[in-house]
């Protein structure tokens, strides 16, 4: 059934909700697909003779779930299906993407030597100053940007001069490429998440609008004897990428 056929019923439902519900179905049946533009306000209140500000709160529900991305001038645009991890799985980026049909890519965008912070220096356990290999690269889906990430190595798996080229990380996931060269396999790890906007620079790279949402996931990493091997700040478009929690009532 088409998103326009039938009306609206005037009752407990709120009707922002049925045309929202409308529109969700719509999009999970592939009328919309992914790039198309969804019936504007001024359609939806001509179609269902409810107000301005009803039709505006049925779009504004799909894009906070992340269903759509509205702007001036470009209407309701159908996004790509968020990308959803669980919280309590430690995995590459390569294997997150492929265990949902994305095909996982990469720019390394710079490798370089750079001194420890003091976040750095607690998270690896080496001293304040101290020169690791820092890796800075896009991590992207089907071709699309979803997360910019930094990693910091423990100079005690890769010291600064045995960094690879740029090019050597092109191709493959960081964790295969560690346990390939180095012979250090990641095996546990602590995250923290937050949510930040992202800065001009930040939202060229991910192709998002400056001051759009992102979520900042940091996390060490560490090998199954708890040896620090890397620090990893993941910053993730918001619209693109969720995480997910399951939860227990002891």
């Amino acid at each position: 059934m088409s998103w326009d056929v039938g009306d609206l019923e005037r009752g407990p439902v709120p009707l922002w909700f049925q045309v929202s519900e409308r529109l969700r179905a719509a999009i999970a049946r592939g009328e919309f697909v992914v790039g198309d533009a969804l019936p504007s306000e001024s359609v939806l209140n001509r179609r269902f003779g409810i107000s301005r500000t009803t039709a505006r709160a049925a779009l504004d529900q799909l894009e906070v779930d992340g269903l759509i991305t509205r702007g001036s001038g470009r209407g309701s645009i159908v996004l790509p299906p968020r990308v959803e991890q669980p919280l309590n799985l430690l995995a590459s980026f390569a294997e997150d993407m492929k265990a949902r049909g994305l095909v996982p890519g990469y720019r390394t965008l710079s490798v370089r030597a750079t001194p420890a912070t003091a976040a750095v220096a607690e998270a690896l356990g080496v001293r304040r100053g101290t020169r690791v290999v820092t890796i800075d690269r896009l991590l992207l889906a089907d071709g699309e940007p979803l997360a910019a990430t930094r990693v910091r190595l423990s100079p005690d798996v890769l010291p600064v001069r045995n960094r690879p080229e740029p090019s050597q990380l092109d191709q493959i996931s960081l964790y295969e490429w560690l346990e390939t060269t180095t012979g250090h396999r990641i095996a546990l790890g602590e995250e923290y998440i937050e949510a930040d906007v992202a800065d001009p620079h930040l939202a060229e790279l991910l192709l998002i609008e400056p001051g759009a949402a992102v979520l900042v996931a940091r996390r060490c990493s560490r090998a199954a004897d708890r040896t620090p091997i890397e620090y990893v700040v993941n910053t993730y478009r918001a619209d693109r990428y969720r995480f997910r929690v399951e939860l227990v009532r002891p």
